[in-house]
């Protein structure tokens, strides 16, 4: 097809934008001696190694680097490659900011697709995201969480999850009450299964996420189904159709079900494996010096290779990238992996203006660091001193919870040291405010059947029986005291109901989560996503517990307690969180309270065993404090506590 030269210029947008009449096409390629785009019918050649594209098909050089061309006719789902010419090699190289890709032929044969952004018609108008301090996060892996057939049975086993899987089991997440769902990388990856961050075409969703046309009609049903009980308008066939619109369906579903959106964007390295159609290479330079790859350096990360920071235009790739996610898929906020690898390898200036850019984009949406050097608050902290994130991952509390729990499975008379928890419940020294650390007892490297010391909370509860009770109490209690902590709280697929072994995004290792355990006689996974969901609706209404107020009040390493206090500044609406891991319940046991009078027991984790639990170990709903001082406090209670348990108190 004919390229008009002459009507795209520096000034497009990169990629293929479709226009009322046509297309326009723009790339970055630097170094080449032709750039070409061929659409359509013209990829029968593609297996041709001898073939060479017309010079009709042939870009414009923009002067800048970049090469461009405009083509009459050319609509939303037509395919099309770039084929370059260069100094080192030529052939055939997909569009890195291509939108989607061709399911058939599959990846890495795919063809591009040029992709009409505004086709998917949004239904989730008023959505407002959440105040990032009032976020309760919960982490999953597309392929792997859920899959179901036309009867709703779980077929993980024979195929990985899909968006639209994930789609049909919201009503979990809504069930649970989490306020965001962060995924796991979505772009296209190389391997056949992988956790995501070995991505390489970095605007197009990954194709084993989707679901092609043919199989789509079952999943439209569920779909409209829920959009009508919703009140919403039903899709088309057409309009799901895409795999773009396939993740927007999703992004728009969660919002519907009061869900913000965060995705786990890989701006440290891309690959672990190129093909010779991707990025790698771009321009086609003579092979042989890493560093002319264009996109990347000669430096390796997590198997892969580190993007060249240093080059402008690679820079505003990766920001186009987040900005691209933000407007064109709406997402709430992005999880930015191993930023201390961007850091190191010349790209502080970059996160700057990253970070910067996305908040003049979208101020409501959150940016999460993964950041491990040593000056942890300058992840937080604005330029130039920082680089202007949000929020970063938390380690202290998540090693000191864990570490906590291999000193219970000891036993009764296991020494315990409560010192590292009280220490990591108060805000990270230099952090600018507490909600600013995202707190986590496992993820998915914690728990990840691949890595050493990988183990799941229940695992680290009673290594012997992980569905003992002291398995099931000991998780009860690391579990509180996360939703007590100031920041903010993100759980990891499984989590909520006492998952017990670790994952895998391998379907045939035996990783898959084992939802079919909350429809087993043992009542043990039901019961304790009970307790979950009660946390998470205990934080959502006790403003105290995502404040800044904090003092842990009680640490008594031969009682096995802790007890910390929350507030809201100038406002009180005090709580107190009162834990046990000693394994016999204790009576008459007192501590201070900020005030005297009727305090409230809104939780006691005791309930939750064979839930509901009438022999509970408790103090029937209430206790009356008395003006004794105590503990730095004005008053205090004498509490009875369950073994192994958590008490919850609030004055109202």
């Amino acid at each position: 097809m004919a390229v008009e030269q002459s009507r795209i210029d520096r000034t497009s947008a990169m990629g293929a934008t479709t226009w009322p009449d046509g297309t326009g096409f723009r790339t970055w390629a630097p170094s080449a001696r032709a750039v070409f785009v061929v659409i359509g019918a013209g990829l029968a050649a593609v297996q041709d190694p001898t073939w060479r594209p017309d010079q009709q098909e042939r870009l414009a050089p923009l002067g800048d680097g970049s090469w461009g061309g405009f083509v009459a006719g050319v609509r939303d789902g037509e395919p099309y490659m770039f084929f370059i010419e260069g100094a080192g090699s030529v052939g055939w190289k997909r569009d890195p900011f291509a939108r989607e890709l061709t399911i058939t032929p599959g990846f890495p044969d795919s063809f591009c697709v040029v992709r009409d952004p505004a086709f998917y018609p949004w239904h989730d108008q008023g959505w407002r995201t959440p105040q990032f301090s009032d976020l309760i996060i919960y982490q999953l892996h597309i392929g792997t969480w859920w899959a179901q057939d036309s009867s709703g049975n779980d077929v993980r086993a024979a195929r990985g999850g899909t968006f639209l899987d994930a789609a049909d089991k919201l009503g979990h997440l809504r069930g649970l009450g989490v306020t965001a769902v962060q995924l796991l990388p979505v772009q296209e990856f190389e391997t056949a299964f992988s956790l995501g961050y070995n991505g390489v075409d970095y605007f197009s969703p990954e194709a084993e996420y989707i679901v092609p046309p043919s199989e789509l009609q079952g999943h439209l049903v569920k779909i409209n189904v829920m959009l009508a009980s919703l009140g919403k308008p039903a899709l088309t066939a057409a309009q799901l159709a895409p795999g773009i619109n396939q993740l927007k369906c999703l992004v728009d579903l969660c919002h519907l079900h009061g869900i913000a959106v965060i995705l786990d964007l890989v701006y440290n390295h891309a690959g672990g494996g190129f093909d010779d159609r991707s990025m790698w290479f771009y321009d086609r330079q003579v092979n042989g010096d890493l560093n002319h790859s264009l996109f990347f350096t000669d430096q390796g990360w997590a198997g892969g290779q580190i993007f060249a920071y240093w080059n402008q235009w690679v820079a505003q790739f990766l920001i186009d990238n987040a900005r691209f996610f933000l407007g064109e898929y709406r997402i709430d906020g992005i999880r930015y992996d191993e930023v201390r690898v961007i850091e190191n390898n010349g790209g502080r200036e970059v996160c700057q203006h990253l970070t910067e850019t996305v908040r003049a984009t979208d101020p409501a949406a959150i940016q999460i660091a993964e950041y491990w050097n040593p000056d942890r608050p300058s992840a937080v902290l604005p330029p130039p001193g920082g680089l202007g994130f949000d929020a970063e991952l938390g380690d202290g509390l998540r090693d000191a919870l864990r570490g906590l729990l291999a000193q219970a499975a000891g036993g009764a008379s296991a020494p315990l040291d409560f010192s590292a928890v009280a220490s990591s419940l108060m805000p990270p020294a230099g952090f600018p405010d507490a909600w600013r650390a995202v707190q986590f007892v496992e993820n998915q490297d914690l728990t990840y059947a691949g890595h050493a010391g990988a183990a799941r909370v229940p695992m680290l509860a009673d290594a012997s029986d992980r569905r003992s009770w002291y398995a099931r109490s000991r998780s009860r209690v690391v579990t509180s005291l996360l939703f007590a902590a100031p920041g903010i709280p993100s759980l990891f697929m499984g989590e909520e109901f006492l998952e017990d072994k670790n994952w895998s995004d391998d379907r045939r290792a035996n990783g898959l989560i084992w939802w079919e355990g909350l429809d087993d006689p043992n009542p043990a996974m039901r019961d304790f996503l009970r307790c979950v969901t009660d946390l998470v609706q205990l934080r959502r209404t006790q403003p105290a517990l995502r404040a800044a107020g904090i003092r842990v009040s009680r640490v008594q390493n031969y009682d096995r307690i802790i007890v910390l206090h929350r507030w809201v500044e100038w406002e009180g609406r005090d709580v107190v969180v009162i834990a046990s891991l000693d394994e016999a319940p204790k009576r008459g046991y007192a501590i201070g309270l900020p005030s005297a009078g009727e305090w409230r027991e809104l939780f006691n984790s005791d309930v939750y065993d064979n839930f509901p639990n009438r022999g509970a170990v408790g103090n029937g709903g209430a206790v009356q404090a008395s003006s004794t001082p105590l503990d730095g406090f004005g008053a205090s209670a004498a509490l009875t506590l369950p073994a192994n348990g958590v008490i919850v108190l609030a004055r109202e």
